[in-house]
């Protein structure tokens, strides 16, 4: 039987619903803080953060991964994991201040040394970079291990088209200046024999193109072993990076994550 059209109770048709103002509508956008405190404290805590969202991933199942956030206050100084301690593991109050040369001023633990110098390098390479992320992971050391970088096969991979570059060599880790000097003015790094190392200039920002490179990195590897890839062609991957390859992009794709850690914590 062909039902009608809902009418209110003996009137005409009900009218469509006005649209709410976009001004009106919420959205996800980083904060503003009042003082440099406040700003240290989220920072940290985002690292933190970032770190329980590595660890869900694998990405910290041995020493080598590391995340670095630049103070706030103090501009050659850096937030950064413990040596040899747990992603699941790290609190705020865990994390240490190390100044450029590697040297720790705040906190109980030791540092990394050569692994932290490789982040000192490119932060201050990248003053406005504020938050560094390198982890060995496993679709990143398959690509580099190619010599290759992303391909633009998907829209999260066009996010770094022309936006990353390839260290086709094993770079020692006291050549710290190789690092930095091939990374440029880039978001991301395909490192020989290390895997990907990423910036941002916010650390949710670090934390979501280091998650989406290594996934774009497997879905090229994947695609490569069925067939023949088909990239996006110039044009289109350029505008798909101009939308969704900026930072505030990875910072807004990194809420959920960080919204899941909450709902399950």
């Amino acid at each position: 039987m062909r039902r009608e059209p809902s009418r209110t109770e003996g009137g005409p048709m009900a009218q469509q619903p006005a649209p709410i103002p976009a001004e009106r509508l919420d959205v996800a956008l980083p904060p503003v803080f009042a003082t440099v405190e406040e700003e240290r404290d989220d920072r940290k805590e985002r690292l933190v953060q970032a770190l329980r969202v590595f660890a869900e991933r694998g990405f910290g199942e041995d020493v080598e991964g590391h995340l670095t956030a630049r103070d706030p206050e103090y501009s050659d100084c850096y937030w950064v994991n413990p040596f040899a301690m747990s992603f699941t593991r790290v609190t705020p109050e865990d994390l240490l201040l190390v100044d450029g040369e590697g040297r720790v001023v705040h906190g109980a633990r030791r540092v990394n040394e050569l692994a932290f110098a490789v982040h000192a390098a490119v932060h201050r390479a990248r003053p406005e970079v504020v938050a560094v992320a390198h982890a060995p992971t496993v679709h990143g050391l398959a690509l580099a291990a190619l010599g290759e970088g992303l391909a633009p096969i998907s829209q999260e991979a066009c996010a770094f088209y022309e936006d990353h570059a390839v260290l086709d060599r094993y770079a020692e880790p006291v050549d710290r200046g190789a690092v930095a000097g091939a990374l440029g003015g880039r978001k991301a790094l395909v490192l020989r024999g290390r895997g990907l190392l990423t910036v941002g200039t916010y650390v949710d920002a670090a934390a979501w193109w280091l998650v989406a490179m290594e996934r774009a990195a497997g879905v090229q590897l994947l695609a490569r072993a069925a067939g023949r890839p088909r990239p996006v062609d110039h044009r289109s991957a350029l505008a798909t990076r101009e939308r969704f390859g900026t930072d505030l992009a990875g910072w807004v794709n990194f809420q959920p994550l960080r919204q899941r850690l909450a709902s399950t914590s």
